[in-house]
């Protein structure tokens, strides 16, 4: 069964940085392209992602990024955040929260709980994987 997932940016960008064709982010990355997964976006969403793929600090080729971006698109499932007075640590990452709960059947993947409010559809890669696909 396909998942839908919400991926926080800090997991792409990790997925994109890695060595490691085993870690977590990138099997998460991975399952987007075998059609496993269901990325769960917004507007707001994909502005960050390509905001933030495209920072100098990261050197990812422009081309790499662009073609990334695009195939993300066409695989996703683009819907509208809802709103929560629900308070969080960083408000950046108030998207990705509402977006999740947007969707009953969306898991919100990020790799800093912290940031987030204790929830069972909030994990880290590497529960989601050990949890869904293991």
């Amino acid at each position: 069964m396909r998942k839908k997932v919400v991926i926080d940016t800090n997991v792409i960008v990790s997925s994109l940085l890695s060595s490691n064709e085993n870690s977590a982010t990138v099997r998460i990355i991975s399952m987007i392209f075998t059609g496993n997964i269901i990325p769960v976006v917004t507007d707001d969403i994909l502005k960050e992602y390509e905001e933030v793929l495209r920072r100098k600090k990261f050197s990812f080729p422009e081309e790499a990024v662009s073609t990334f971006l695009y195939e993300l698109k066409r695989r996703a499932f683009i819907t509208k955040p809802v709103c929560s007075l629900i308070p969080l640590p960083d408000d950046k990452d108030r998207p990705f929260f509402e977006t999740m709960l947007a969707d009953d059947e969306a898991i919100l993947v990020t790799g800093n709980l912290k940031h987030f409010p204790v929830h069972e559809r909030i994990m880290t890669a590497r529960t989601f994987i050990d949890f869904f696909i293991a």
